[in-house]
């Protein structure tokens, strides 16, 4: 039998349970899915001390192993994630021991991930830094801000740059590991998998389908929200500053302000996000070629395409087809 990919999760007080539990459930049915003759997971799960991180649910982990005792090469290397509500507000939890390890671990790892809040983890250790990166949405402003060399993009459910994954909010490291599994074994061992534990193999959409209702919840102007429902129903059309100032019935400095407040970037660069994503889920779900890519999406010509891909992703279209 081949020796198992090992995967080691670093966890610490206030994790998300499901930060942990998640992949690594993903990892053992696709363990069992893949037969005895491919290499398999074997998960551990590493704290300072070595003893139980209790979760925010109130839940006690138990650890396999103390940080300082994974000796040797390590396949996947993640990080959980933990947030606090302190006087109403979201905080990321960025744990000073596992931030010190995972500055000197990482180099022993095949690939590195992040799940949830863990990318403040990893961006405060530096291995962030030049790369595109998620993290949940309600924390995403935060490590933009905190960390500016990380090029954080709030919608997509997981990002992978070269050997460094990281993705949104808590069940989104489940498909995360499922990306995984299939960069290991495969898309039909993946698809297995997600059949086995009652997941869609690849999830539509980025996770502002999920954050829109919620961080707006009980507004009492929706106009900046309904423009960006809009927007995602016609990212070919003429979306100027100008055009989308009119629709909203504002002054173009007006609405540049409230659209900055409310979703943290500008305009342009959210018509410019939101033609990316597009993008990506036609050469991801379609055999299209890059000009009807360019053209479906709103980006106009191959050009530009390329363009936007090299400077947001770090790749261009033909990698990314490749990869996904």
């Amino acid at each position: 039998m081949p020796p198992p990919h090992r995967v080691v999760i670093a966890a610490f007080p206030g994790i998300e349970l499901l930060d942990i539990t998640g992949p690594a459930e993903v990892f053992s049915v696709a363990t069992r899915v893949a037969g005895a003759d491919r290499p398999g997971y074997l998960v551990r799960i590493a704290t300072a001390d070595g003893g139980p991180a209790a979760t925010s649910g109130g839940v006690r982990l138990m650890a396999d192993l103390a940080l300082d005792d994974v000796a040797g090469p390590i396949d996947t290397l993640l990080v959980a994630g933990a947030i606090e509500i302190v006087d109403g507000g979201v905080e990321p939890v960025v744990d000073p021991e596992v931030t010190e390890w995972l500055r000197r671990t990482a180099s022993r790892a095949r690939r590195v991930g992040s799940v949830c809040a863990g990318a403040h983890l990893l961006a405060a250790a530096g291995l962030l830094d030049g790369r595109p990166a998620t993290t949940h949405w309600l924390t995403a402003a935060r490590l933009a801000a905190e960390h500016p060399r990380v090029r954080v993009d709030p919608d997509p459910i997981f990002i992978r740059d070269g050997q460094v994954w990281t993705c949104a909010g808590v069940t989104s490291g489940m498909d995360m590991a499922l990306a995984m599994v299939a960069e290991d074994h495969g898309q039909d061992v993946a698809l297995a998998t997600a059949r086995m534990m009652v997941m869609y193999v690849k999830r539509s959409g980025g996770q502002s389908q999920f954050s829109v209702p919620l961080s707006v919840q009980g507004s009492e102007d929706d106009r900046i929200d309904e423009l960006r429902m809009w927007i995602a129903e016609h990212l070919t059309e003429h979306l100027s500053l100008e055009a989308l100032a009119a629709r909203a019935h504002l002054s173009v400095r007006h609405f540049t302000r409230l659209f900055q407040q409310r979703t943290s970037t500008t305009p342009a660069a959210y018509v410019e996000a939101a033609r990316l994503e597009a993008a990506r889920r036609l050469l991801e779900e379609s055999d299209r070629s890059l000009p009807e890519v360019a053209a479906l999406s709103g980006l106009g010509s191959v050009e530009t395409l390329h363009r936007v891909f090299r400077r947001r992703l770090g790749t261009t279209p033909a990698e990314y087809r490749r990869r996904f």
